[in-house]
């Protein structure tokens, strides 16, 4: 098999790897309750997703 002929550099494999960095995600507003959500996911809030009751809630969960 073939071997490169010289070891690279620790500054040229930084340079290469310097763009490895991780993204922020991306959060929208649930519409209906105003809540943080991630895109294309059921509001853990409220339980809706795209204007329709996916997963139905308490009433009373906070007493």
């Amino acid at each position: 098999m073939a071997q490169p002929k010289r070891r690279w550099s620790k500054a040229r494999t930084h340079k290469r790897r310097s763009t490895w960095k991780l993204e922020e995600a991306t959060l929208g507003t649930c519409p209906r309750c105003h809540e943080p959500i991630m895109p294309h996911r059921v509001c853990s809030n409220c339980g809706y997703y795209n204007g329709k009751e996916i997963v139905a809630k308490k009433e009373n969960e906070e007493a």
